[in-house]
């Protein structure tokens, strides 16, 4: 482990500019979650139950639109994807907390269909701007920015609802979170390794130039095979989603599962001891378990298969059933957390080995699309878990999930190596796009 690997990726600008805004973006995009729920409850009078209506209606949406919004960033650019999306959000959050419950509810899923895809376009130019050795350090870093901004996001959030009347602080949130997207228009970061269309230098030459010579060869790349022939499945969806592509976004999706599962079962915990004041304070340690494993992960000398992180992240997850009081539950949650930055950050880095450059905004869009699914399951499985059994059951359940998918990753990879191994006419498979051999990711 190497704590130095993060110094050349902090000295590029690009990197440090793409974690900056990140974090400014995603601080008031936490923070707004919590106030809608707040709104709806004090302001509007409705249930929790209620509450979670909207917030459903609005993360399926952005479920919906991570893929179009994806496709729209690899063919016509950065600005031209997200302008639009502005304005959208502009009129949605500037009249969503003056209605009353059901508009609500339609402004909320408008809003999450025309979102900025921030997390896509973010993570496109991490992993643009930094060699193929360090980006395993960077979106470990991205991961762990994510984290602190998790933990910083609500805790704003409830402030600003406690201070202010909810509609206003909804408002300013939301508007905060457009001009932080409206910054990411006018820096207009290149988001691939071979397109003037996003370039922070590029502006009207950049455009003019994608415009007059990227979408015939863009075109062209959409139309090609999306992998090279000797390494690649025949059959491939969407150009680029082939069976290992799938098995990544199923393993995403079972991260987000436990992960989402296990914030249920915290407040479930908390409840049962008579703790429930401790809830906060318990999920930032939480969060700060996942942040030092990021790091850490981040500063490793090598990559881990997706599977091996995921079956990790899952059998850490179920001794927190064996807590006895808060403070061997924060104990163990602290550890089960370590895993969590880890584990996204591989489904990222390992997606972007095995998806070609000019599929990397959908591929970004279904990544998204898959951890909010994730999440969908995630809570209801551990509630109903909880509501039969005990806030142990909670824990336990999405653990196995975990660990089962874990295992049949780990088994399918096992074969498919297998099987490239026989048809490779000796010599190992290469990531055509980096020179890295296919089954380093594996180890």
């Amino acid at each position: 482990m190497d704590l130095g690997a993060y110094r050349p990726v902090l000295a590029n600008r690009d990197t440090r500019n793409a974690l900056l805004l990140g974090f400014l973006i995603r601080v008031p995009m936490w923070a707004g979650g919590v106030i809608l729920t707040l709104h709806v409850v004090t302001s509007l009078g409705r249930s929790y139950g209620a509450a979670g209506l909207v917030t459903a209606a609005s993360t399926v949406a952005v479920a919906v639109s991570g893929p179009w919004r994806g496709r729209l960033l690899d063919r016509i650019g950065l600005r031209r994807t997200v302008g639009p999306s502005l304005v959208v959000q502009v009129v949605c959050w500037s009249i969503a907390p003056w209605v009353g419950y059901a508009p609500l509810i339609a402004f909320a899923a408008l809003a999450g269909l025309f979102v900025v895809p921030t997390f896509s376009i973010l993570r496109q130019v991490i992993i643009r701007s930094v060699p193929s050795e360090q980006r395993r350090t960077a979106l470990s870093l991205d991961s762990s920015a994510t984290e602190l901004s998790f933990m910083a996001g609500p805790a704003i959030g409830v402030w600003l609802a406690t201070s202010w009347d909810t509609s206003w602080a909804l408002l300013v949130c939301e508007l905060a979170s457009v001009a932080a997207g409206f910054v990411l228009w006018v820096v207009n970061p290149r988001l691939t390794s071979d397109s003037g269309e996003g370039h922070p230098d590029g502006g009207a030459a950049g455009e003019a130039a994608h415009d007059e010579q990227g979408e015939a060869a863009r075109a062209d790349a959409i139309a090609a095979p999306s992998v090279p022939d000797d390494t690649a499945p025949a059959r491939a969806v969407r150009g680029f989603i082939t069976v290992p592509v799938a098995a990544v976004y199923l393993a995403a999706a079972c991260s987000t599962l436990v992960l989402s599962g296990t914030d249920v079962g915290i407040v479930a915990a908390l409840r049962s001891f008579g703790a429930t004041g401790s809830i906060g304070w318990v999920l930032a340690l939480w969060g700060a378990g996942s942040l030092v494993g990021g790091i850490l992960y981040g500063a490793w000398h090598r990559s881990f298969s997706v599977f091996w992180l995921l079956g990790g992240l899952a059998a850490t997850t179920a001794p927190v059933a064996l807590a006895a009081g808060v403070p061997s539950f924060a104990v163990l949650i602290t550890v089960s957390g370590f895993l969590c930055a880890p584990t996204i950050t591989a489904t990222v880095e390992q997606l972007s080995r095995q998806v070609p450059e000019r599929f990397r905004g959908e591929m970004m869009g279904w990544h998204g699309s898959a951890m909010t699914a994730g999440s969908a399951f995630g809570a209801p499985l551990a509630g109903f878990a909880i509501d039969r059994g005990g806030w142990q059951w909670g824990f336990v359940v999405v653990s196995a999930v975990g660990v089962l998918v874990a295992l049949v990753g780990l088994l399918g990879s096992r074969a498919s190596r297998r099987a490239q191994g026989r048809t490779a006419a000796g010599g190992p498979v290469v990531d055509s796009e980096h020179g890295v051999s296919a089954a380093s990711m594996e180890h």
